[in-house]
């Protein structure tokens, strides 16, 4: 056989070798590659997953298209635009409430399901053995109890119906039906808690979307307004590093920074607002979101104002600052998170960090009075800006940012709150409304 001849054949070999490997590979990988194979409830559940995300990225730019029509239908119109953030931090606040109450009805609920479930589950020999005497099917194991108790409570409820108790194993079937009710009950009550707080947690996201972007349409606006914003933001940060408390803060910003002193020229200029025939404050005015100077005098508003913050008091004005002061001022554990809205009019004389403050916003009220508010993770506002009652004005983090009162509740985040008369800190506590009802609104 020629040389040519020979070398074909050792080709046409190899040929038929390679592609009988291949076959055998793709014999003994097709297996593997079907065991690998996503099974029909996976691909369907990942199809259902992929719909639900490109439902949200809908709705997210249905959101934005909408918000986007508000902002351009409001155009440069100041009132209409607190209006807008005042009635949206409401919403906020109002979702932020009912979210707390859902957490606070859930942990009780949670903390008797549990008790339930860890005595039916020390009792399964029991159960058994009831369930078992009931049915009259041997000794085997219950319905499943703690995935499906109504399935146990129904089977313990037909057999005592139909008469197949014996009666030593009466009294421990209807101690089982008892507390096996209960614990249906509890999943019942705390499904719909939950389903509930899903539904106010993506009602708060939406809502805080809205919030933002009118948030950031009000500071453009004051930003083209007042062109040197930033300069002033960099001069009250010099100015703040050169005094050491707040008193020093508020004379240095006032005397110094132009912004801070416009406005303060501006608060001993307006006067105190008129009072009705009858020396009441004029509550109405709160209804002028266009108003460029406080609504009523803030001596008169005793009794009226809303907490800047929903949360529980940790520290009063007065009491033990825990180093072995005295309080002057009061302090909120808050959610993480939180809205924090003006508790009234007042114009922006201070905003950025401060000592151990934190981020700390000071406001002239007028009349001598001034509005200090500390903790927050982020402001919204910036010197010289007049700001309503109920305007939202920061947010807060997720831990405590006020260095005097890290001690007091570190799991949460804190807001400090202190009022002053002529530089003296005054207790709060006269201001605050009593109940809803009685808080002014912007």
């Amino acid at each position: 056989m020629s040389n040519a001849s020979s070398f074909s054949m050792m080709l046409v070999s190899a040929t038929l070798a390679g592609l009988m490997t291949t076959s055998v590979r793709a014999q003994t990988a097709t297996p593997i590659q079907q065991a690998n194979a996503p099974s029909p409830d996976i691909i369907r559940q990942r199809e259902q997953e992929l719909e639900a995300i490109r439902a949200q990225q809908k709705s997210a730019a249905e959101l934005q298209a909408k918000l986007k029509a508000d902002i351009a239908a409001i155009g440069q119109d100041r009132g209409k635009l607190s209006q807008q953030l005042i009635d949206i931090a409401a919403r906020v606040r109002g979702v932020e409430t009912r979210i707390d109450d859902a957490e606070a009805r859930l942990r009780p609920l949670d903390a008797r399901e549990q008790k339930i479930r860890g005595t039916l589950e020390s009792r399964r020999g029991e159960i058994v053995e009831v369930l078992s005497a009931l049915q009259r099917a041997g000794r085997r194991a219950p319905p499943a109890l703690l995935v499906r108790p109504e399935d146990a409570l129904k089977s313990l409820r037909t057999a005592m119906l139909l008469g197949s108790v014996v009666p030593d194993m009466r009294a421990r079937a209807e101690k089982l039906v008892a507390d096996l009710s209960e614990l249906v009950n509890l999943r019942k009550a705390i499904s719909t808690e939950r389903d509930q707080l899903a539904g106010d947690r993506d009602k708060l996201k939406e809502e805080q979307t809205r919030l933002a972007s009118f948030t950031d349409e009000r500071q453009k606006q004051q930003s083209a307004a007042e062109k040197d914003m930033e300069a002033e933001a960099a001069r009250a940060l010099t100015l703040s590093r050169q005094v050491d408390s707040l008193q020093g803060l508020i004379a240095k910003m006032e005397q110094d920074s132009k912004a801070a002193a416009k406005a303060a020229a501006t608060a001993s200029l307006q006067g105190t607002p008129a009072a009705l025939s009858n020396g009441k404050p004029n509550i109405g005015a709160f209804k002028d979101p266009g108003r460029l100077s406080p609504a009523i005098a803030f001596a008169s508003a005793k009794g009226m104002l809303a907490l800047p913050v929903n949360g529980v008091k940790i520290r009063n004005f007065g009491g033990s600052d825990g180093v072995g002061g005295v309080e002057k001022g009061m302090s909120l554990a808050a959610r993480a998170g939180a809205q924090v809205t003006t508790p009234c009019d007042g114009w922006v004389v201070y905003s950025g960090p401060f000592r151990s403050y934190g981020q700390l916003l000071i406001l002239n009220a007028g009349g001598g009075y001034h509005v200090l508010i500390a903790g927050m993770e982020r402001i919204s506002v910036n010197i010289g800006q007049f700001v309503l009652t109920g305007e939202p004005i920061a947010v807060m983090g997720s831990t405590s940012r006020v260095a005097s009162v890290l001690a007091a509740n570190a799991s949460q985040p804190v807001l400090y709150i202190e009022f002053r008369k002529d530089g003296t800190p005054i207790d709060p506590g006269p201001w605050w409304a009593a109940n809803e009802g009685e808080k002014v609104r912007g």
